[in-house]
């Protein structure tokens, strides 16, 4: 047996190594990302409340749509790190042809989708000035859906080859982009038009195909894709590849999509408590989603480890491979989840100066910590059974674990609506629908670890 499948100290220590070389760069990569949301969203806030409010509701379904492509794309990660692995590297060129036909098509069909439902800021009884200004982002910003869901498949075929690095530069370039095109655009310097919060659109749409563009040119230019170049010669769309592709990610796609859609409806509902609670609730929920990068990176890593390990036929070091990261991932939420509980009275100074919504913030925290255990052990879990070219049970899972638990929980408790025997006898508001949330995560959690372990096993009993 190969001392990379036995789980002793030096062998799980190389495997650290090994799983955070691939990982740091998408992790920065990822960080800049989240960097181009947080500075639309403070760079509108200097101008007024109105251009503030329309960024935040088109941005919205923006990122609704955007989780939901990048989860579809996700396939070409599973596909290429098995060749890969298999020492096939003669078939990745043809995979990652028809993965751009398959993001043509997805980034079409997410733009209409799209601006379809920007249609429902006109029944949300907003300003009529806010309620265009909305609608006007969401348009000019779908025409990003399509080089963006090119850009994840060249995303994910670089990753899947090892080659992390020019996903890092090339985020922190479009932040870089982003930050100096909305400088331009919302305030109008420099002779620009001054556009407001639609200046957000314009920038995210223009940084976008220039991530595109630059990964075009990083995979002509670099040594390290000559093995697999993909771009040798024409080859048309082939439904007999892109079916495949679309059953191996339409899952991810529904599973990322109940997920962001959960906390989009929790936010909606917690509304009606108020501006206190609402604030309470974003902050904690931001503060989250930031820290959430971590374990999320790990199991974008898991997916190529395991993937090259399945493809190589090696299933006892898949198995090896997958519970180490799983490890990683729970360690930095250890961490993450203690730095949180100690400094939740700071974090929530931070964002607000406001004592009241500081008070909350800072309960909604401790929520917040408790849920960092369960949430990162979920996303490492799904993200290895994924390497294993497995999708639809991960889906499944996380459906009921969102919309079985978090929401109902969060419902009753949040909301205590009139009828139901298990009501507390007064809403909880926004810690009710948190208690929702943390107990649908340790559901998902609990039954994603054991799939896990049943699936590689199962794996590893077959291959002899």
């Amino acid at each position: 047996m190969p001392h990379t499948t036995s789980f002793t100290l030096p062998a799980v220590r190389t495997e650290i190594s090994s799983l955070w070389k691939l990982a740091w760069p998408i992790l920065i990569g990822q960080l800049a990302t989240v960097g181009m949301g947080a500075a639309d969203v403070a760079m509108t806030g200097h101008t007024n409340p109105e251009e503030l409010a329309a960024v935040s509701l088109g941005a919205a379904i923006w990122s609704i749509v955007l989780v939901t492509v990048s989860g579809i794309m996700m396939a070409i990660n599973t596909l290429v790190a098995h060749e890969i692995g298999a020492a096939r590297h003669d078939r990745v060129p043809h995979i990652v042809r028809q993965s751009l036909w398959k993001a043509l098509l997805v980034g079409l069909v997410a733009c209409l989708l799209t601006n379809m439902a920007a249609l429902v800021f006109d029944h949300l009884m907003l300003e009529p000035h806010v309620a265009a200004k909305a609608k006007l982002f969401v348009h000019i910003i779908s025409c990003a859906l399509p080089p963006f869901a090119a850009y994840r498949a060249l995303y994910g075929y670089s990753t899947s080859i090892n080659q992390t690095k020019p996903v890092m530069v090339i985020a922190l370039a479009a932040l870089g982009l982003n930050i100096l095109v909305n400088y331009l655009l919302i305030y109008g310097h420099w002779g620009m038009p001054k556009m407001g919060g639609v200046g957000c659109a314009v920038a995210t749409t223009c940084c976008v195909w220039m991530m595109l563009l630059a990964m075009l040119a990083w995979i002509k230019i670099a040594p390290a894709y000559r093995a697999t170049y993909p771009f040798t010669h024409w080859e048309g769309p082939q439904l007999s590849s892109i079916g495949p592709m679309l059953r191996l990610g339409l899952p991810i796609g529904v599973t990322y999509f109940a997920e962001v859609s959960a906390f989009g409806v929790i936010s909606l509902l917690v509304a009606r408590f108020g501006v206190i609670q609402v604030s309470a609730h974003q902050i904690a929920l931001n503060f989250s989603s930031v820290v959430f990068m971590v374990p999320l990176t790990f199991g974008i890593a898991l997916v190529t480890r395991v993937g090259h390990a399945v493809g190589e036929a090696n299933l006892r070091r898949a198995r090896f491979i997958s519970w180490v990261g799983v490890a990683m991932s729970l360690t930095a939420a250890i961490v993450s989840a203690t730095v949180i509980t100690v400094f939740r009275h700071q974090i929530a100074q931070a964002y607000t100066s406001d004592p009241q919504v500081q008070a909350l913030c800072a309960q909604l925290l401790l929520f917040a910590a408790l849920f960092q255990l369960s949430d990162a052990t979920q996303v490492a879990t799904s993200c290895a059974i994924r390497g294993y070219k497995v999708t639809r049970q991960p889906m499944l899972i996380q459906l009921l674990a969102f919309w079985g638990f978090s929401l109902p929980i969060g419902y009753v408790l949040g909301l205590a609506p009139a009828g139901f025997p298990w009501s507390p006898a007064e809403p909880m508001g926004a810690a009710g629908f948190w208690i929702g949330l943390v107990t649908g995560l340790t559901v998902a959690a609990v039954l994603l670890t054991w799939y896990l372990n049943r699936l590689s096993q199962q794996r590893l009993r077959a291959a002899h």
